[in-house]
Parts: structure tokens; C-alpha cells; sequence
């Protein structure tokens, strides 16, 4: 068996917290570990955290943070998804698929009806083989200074309820984007 192959299915495991080192052990020391910088945007940090560890090493993680938004006249909550990333040597073993869905299933017993994540153009066919529904309208996030920007990444939404409906409407998110 390889070496970076897991001998059974991994445990995804809830993490007490999750800090740049846990980051960097993950994706390497990187100025632009998820390859956003150009965006020039400012993020939040995620609240609950969640992992898979191979041979004593962190290789995959996802993070969640309930976040207000408006979705038209609506105002509600949403859980962000955040942070997702799987080491390189350990990428096409469903680590990803893994960790979100055990983020996902923590995440429904969070209150909101849905999650939110914003991603890269490459990324969206994952996330649409696991669920997520890209949204086809611009999304408000804030920034520093009071600033408002729409967000340049895609923007994908997933329920988190059998009976859940995205609204129809603008979008605005009332915090810096997660």
C-alpha cells in the first residue's frame, strides 16, 4: 500500500481549534495556501473545526461560523463553510468529500436552513457532485472600513433541511466572508 494511503476508512474528528501551524501542516508554509489572495479580501476565522489525521499528521479540514445574510427581504442565518483543504499527497482519497460531509452533518444541528461557501471556478464541479448549487446572483460582503464588495469568488449554497429553500433575491452578507 502506498505510503500516503489510508490502510482503512479514516476518522474525521472534531478539532478544538485550529491555528495557522494546523494550517501549514495541511497546505505547507504558502503566502496563498488556497489561492485567493488576489481577491484582496479579508476573512474570518471559522468556530468549529473538523479534521482527519494520517500517521499522527492533520491532512484534511473543513471549518464552519454561523453568519448573518440577507437574501432578499429576508434576513437570516447561514452556516459558512470554510477552510476546506486536504494535504497534496493525500488528495483524490475522498478526504474532502469526508471531512465536509461530517462538517455538513454537525452543521445541521447549528439552526440555519442552509451553508454557504465561496470557492474558486475550479472547484465548482466538486461541489456540485456533493450538493452545493452555485448561485447565479452577486453576493455583498463586507470589508475593513465599512466597505461593501461583491464577492469575486463563486458563491454555492447547499440545504441543511429536507424542506429548506434558498429565497430568491439579492444577497448580502453582514460580516467579512468566512
Amino acid at each position: 500500500m502506498p505510503e500516503n494511503q489510508f490502510p482503512v476508512t479514516p476518522t474525521v474528528v472534531r478539532l478544538p481549534r485550529y491555528t495557522k501551524a494546523d494550517q501549514e501542516e495541511i497546505l505547507g508554509n504558502s503566502d496563498d495556501p488556497f489561492g485567493v489572495a488576489w481577491t484582496g479580501l479579508t476573512w474570518l476565522p471559522k468556530e468549529e473545526h473538523f479534521g482527519v489525521r494520517h500517521d499522527g499528521r492533520l491532512v484534511a479540514h473543513a471549518g464552519l461560523l454561523r453568519l448573518p445574510v440577507a437574501i432578499g427581504d429576508t434576513e437570516t442565518e447561514v452556516v459558512g463553510v470554510g477552510g476546506v483543504a486536504v494535504a497534496p499527497g493525500m488528495q483524490g482519497q475522498g478526504l474532502a468529500r469526508l471531512v465536509l460531509t461530517t462538517a455538513l452533518e454537525h452543521a445541521r444541528t447549528m439552526g440555519p436552513q442552509h451553508a454557504l461557501l465561496f470557492c474558486r471556478p475550479p472547484l465548482t464541479p466538486f461541489y456540485q457532485r456533493l450538493g452545493w448549487h452555485l448561485l447565479d446572483k452577486d453576493v455583498l460582503v463586507e470589508q475593513p472600513e465599512a466597505r461593501l464588495v461583491t464577492m469575486p469568488l463563486r458563491t454555492m449554497v447547499t440545504p441543511l433541511r429536507d424542506d429548506a429553500h434558498w429565497p430568491s433575491g439579492p444577497v448580502r452578507l453582514f460580516s467579512l466572508p468566512m
